[in-house]
């Protein structure tokens, strides 16, 4: 008889594992794209097994130990008798063979600490930012491996064609390979090159674990979680780095508004109708005491320090109101000047709507009608409708909001937008 919860089993420690037992067995074949083949295939025996005999013990071992000894059989059927034959074959218990039955229990390596420096997922990390890569074939790479998700998501935090992702990863493991690309978190010298780079990673991944851009979840704990480890392993390979703290910072300060976003049936919950006693006050803790390592540098905010001190200003405020917009707004001016984007700017937009009134702040959202960034998105109308509503033009928010439901792909922001376009009426005219 198969056991569904096997099957619910092999997805949650996939979800949750899969990049780890990946960087594993990458380091034990020097090979990625063959290391990913193996995670597949093991994950695929899995699907088989456990609903059928179990889950077992380790859950995670049991991948990587057969996901281990798929290699040796590769190897084995291309004739490679060599010291990484041997190497690997000494890690496995005797008599191991390639069956469906339980591999008995995983190497003490597998057990992993989630927080050891040498973490395989930040070599992983590290080696799908080489430079050999573009930088959106790296960052697409790695989302994928390392972050879980799929080419349509990717596509959407890019606003690139799902064929076109597909074409980076592709090009990107044949670049690796080709280049005999090393295992490894490079040396110290090399860091700073490849940091950009890996800090856009992880911050990609938070930001669709923090607004999870399609399905029916507004958060996405897994994803969001996955880089706030990888963000504090990072503050601790390189403590000399502000922009690594300011990162850390913007992951703390925003996931501690998380137990307030939902309600209790798993709805939206807006920034103005949450209940501010619910945020996490040990991580807003956390994320001030980041954002200061990075303003003790002395070299003034960069990208994420900025955003981190947005997100700063929301957390000390004990309301919508009591919230210090002007200084919000002059953070966005400063944000903009260092990485002008279409997003900053309706950002800034909406931030200007609360500081000086929605008036002041249409011409900017107007302005930004024109950008590719927003052809297929629903942020712009849905900050519009909003704005327009506020100024009592409801046929013309009415119009707004219709076109952002139409292009949210989030079921709960679609029901938020909804109940939006439900409450207008003649008589909504506040200014």
């Amino acid at each position: 008889m198969s056991d569904p919860t096997g099957r619910k089993a092999v997805a949650a420690v996939w979800r949750i594992d899969s990049a780890r037992i990946i960087g594993a067995l990458t380091r034990y074949t020097g090979d990625f794209a063959l290391a990913e083949d193996l995670a597949q295939e093991a994950l695929a025996e899995a699907l088989v097994t456990w609903p059928r005999e179990g889950v077992p013990n380790n859950p995670a071992g049991w991948l990587l130990t057969v996901g281990r000894r798929r290699a040796i059989d590769a190897f084995r059927r291309r004739g490679a008798r060599d010291e990484k034959y041997a190497a690997m074959a000494h890690h496995l218990p005797e008599g191991g063979a390639l069956t469906g039955a339980d591999p008995g229990p995983a190497p003490d390596d597998v057990l992993w600490d989630p927080d050891q420096i040498d973490d395989d997922t930040l070599a992983l990390m590290f080696t799908s930012c080489h430079p050999v890569l573009s930088r959106e074939a790296g960052v697409a790479l790695t989302l994928r491996v390392i972050g879980g998700l799929t080419s349509d998501e990717i596509a959407r935090a890019f606003l690139v064609p799902t064929a076109t992702v597909q074409a980076r990863i592709t090009r990107a493991k044949k670049t690796l390979g080709a280049a005999g690309v090393p295992f490894e978190v490079p040396p110290v010298a090399q860091r700073p090159a490849r940091l950009a780079q890996v800090l856009s990673v992880v911050y990609l991944i938070f930001t669709e674990g923090s607004s999870a851009s399609s399905g029916d979840e507004v958060i996405r704990f897994d994803l969001a979680g996955e880089a706030q480890r990888l963000a504090r392993i990072l503050s601790r390979l390189m403590p000399e780095e502000p922009e690594v703290h300011s990162l850390l910072a913007l992951l703390e300060l925003t996931a501690a508004r998380f137990p307030a976003r939902r309600g209790p049936d798993g709805e939206t919950v807006l920034l103005e109708d949450q209940d501010r006693r619910r945020w996490d006050r040990s991580a807003i803790a956390r994320g001030r005491a980041a954002l200061a390592k990075a303003a003790d540098a002395g070299r003034g905010y960069g990208y994420y320090g900025l955003q981190a001190a947005i997100a700063e200003c929301h957390a000390l405020a004990s309301s919508v109101e009591e919230t210090n917009w002007g200084r919000i707004v002059a953070l966005y001016d400063g944000l903009g000047r260092l990485a002008p984007s279409p997003v900053v700017d309706l950002n800034r937009a909406v931030a200007v709507s609360m500081a000086q009134g929605p008036a002041a702040a249409l011409p900017i959202v107007d302005a930004l009608a024109p950008a590719e960034a927003f052809k297929d998105s629903h942020q712009l109308p849905g900050v519009r409708g909003e704005l327009l509503r506020r100024l009592g033009r409801l046929d013309e928010a009415r119009a707004e909001l219709e076109q952002a439901i139409r292009l949210c792909g989030n079921e709960r922001e679609r029901a938020v937008l909804t109940r939006k376009l439900a409450e207008l009426s003649p008589s909504d005219h506040r200014g």
